[in-house]
């Protein structure tokens, strides 16, 4: 019985592979980007927050693998679609005045995120550099609510 519900999930691991959705790993090209406050707050975005706000995303190797290349693209669409510097000024909405509080309050970037990529996990000074560097660019979200 166990070595049937064994190979019943080795079957399953092998067929996932041939689903093609997050198996393509190219990127749209940059249309625009924002102009940054500094060199400094740029690169700390690059580091934590460019794979899924941007259209210059790094795809690791596990990206390749069902069911995580799921996982990846779904939350690479959901991230440009909300604010991609690569598309700055030619998207119907992009929330860049929300990026400091969600790096604030810990939203950003996911924990999960941080994991496979500890570069991306920043000490308490650079998140506060990259806060005050995200609101210089963009704005503060009380200032878009007015």
């Amino acid at each position: 019985m166990k070595l049937k519900i064994a190979g019943a999930l080795a079957v399953a691991a092998i067929a996932i592979q041939f689903i093609p959705y997050g198996k393509e790993h190219t990127n749209p090209p940059v249309a625009s980007e924002p102009q940054w406050d500094s060199p400094r707050t740029q690169a700390l975005f690059n580091r934590a927050c460019a794979d899924c706000h941007s259209n210059e995303t790094k795809y690791p190797w596990y990206s390749r693998i069902a069911p995580v290349s799921w996982l990846v693209a779904h939350d690479i669409e959901e991230g440009r679609e909300h604010f991609n510097v690569s598309a700055w000024g030619s998207q119907k909405k992009n929330e860049g005045e929300d990026a400091a509080k969600e790096v604030r309050e810990g939203e950003m970037p996911m924990w999960f995120y941080t994991i496979p990529h500890p570069e991306a996990k920043l000490s308490a000074a650079e998140k506060q550099e990259l806060i005050i560097g995200l609101e210089k660019t963009f704005g503060k979200e009380e200032a878009a609510e007015k």
